[in-house]
């Protein structure tokens, strides 16, 4: 299955390189396939195979897939203590790549939200239980995502950015403006694949995959709910930036081996997604992102 996308920085339609593409189609479409996932999306397994990427052995991945999907190695750091000709240790250290400084900033303007994910997005202006991209809304909601009473009154009927982490992307997620947290909370779960292929045949995915939750209380967009969502064969969630106060552009975190999402509730009435980004979605298009640029306008 071909998955297009709309590439902001290009201008241009392009069309989505999957990794392990024909395991995902054969999980979820085939008999076989449908009854062994569930059994691969426990979290143990995800954890023990992303133990594996940090082995000296998983190395040798890197290359033949810099190769494979085009990566622009020269615009990434190598692993702190080794040099650009020996950059990474494991497949986990490449796959947890910084930039290089200056390589991605993030708008000035106090008013433009800037992506907090390189990625592939959906947009909402409001989430109603009668949206159908790219899952039935009441799949995307605040009570089932949220899974905590104490949130779903701020964030209903608000704003949703949901953007999807191929494995091949940037993997470092960040805050979108200044702000403090205000309740921090892992939901367990199961970790099915977050794959366009995956969410046509299951779609309650993001309500019960394995997601961390970050309530953010912001200079500029009001309070944000910053949901963190596991995928199969992601190893971990790591928060890597401060839980307490944060700057614009600061790293919150970052996902081990896998693809992964990010999906951003906001309260209604406080600011708006990208025109462009909203027309696409109901064309069932992604916008392909990238971090930092502008995703939403304050109101």
């Amino acid at each position: 299955m071909d998955i297009q996308f709309f590439n902001k920085m290009t201008g241009k339609m392009d069309v989505e390189k999957v990794y392990g593409d024909q395991m995902v189609e054969w999980l979820y479409q085939s008999n076989t396939g449908k009854a062994l996932s569930e059994v691969l999306v426990k979290p143990w397994l995800s954890n023990f195979y992303g133990s594996l990427q940090n082995t000296s052995w998983s190395k040798g991945k890197i290359k033949p897939f810099i190769k494979d999907f085009n990566i622009p190695i020269d615009d990434f750091l190598p692993e702190e203590g080794r040099n650009q000709a020996d950059p990474y240790s494991s497949f986990n250290q490449f796959f947890i790549r910084r930039f290089k400084p200056g390589k991605r900033q993030y708008p000035q303007e106090n008013h433009v939200m800037g992506a907090p994910a390189e990625a592939r997005y959906f947009a909402y202006e409001s989430i109603q239980d009668d949206e159908l991209i790219p899952v039935k809304g009441k799949f995307l909601n605040s009570p089932l995502l949220l899974a905590n009473e104490k949130w779903e009154a701020a964030f209903k009927d608000g704003p949703c950015l949901l953007a999807r982490l191929c494995p091949v992307d940037y993997h470092r997620y960040h805050y979108p403006d200044n702000g403090k947290v205000l309740d921090h909370y892992p939901v367990h779960g199961k970790l099915h694949s977050v794959n366009p292929l995956a969410l046509k045949e299951k779609a309650d995915i993001f309500a019960t995959n394995e997601r961390v939750v970050t309530i953010l209380e912001t200079e500029n967009f009001g309070k944000l709910a910053y949901v963190e969502v596991g995928a199969i064969m992601v190893g971990k969630i790591i928060q890597s930036g401060s839980l307490k106060d944060f700057k614009r552009g600061e790293e919150k975190g970052y996902f081990l081996f896998g693809g992964s999402t990010v999906i951003i509730l906001g309260e209604k009435g406080k600011w708006k997604p990208d025109e462009l980004m909203l027309e696409n979605t109901k064309k069932k298009i992604e916008t392909y992102l990238h971090l930092g640029a502008a995703v939403a306008n304050k109101i």
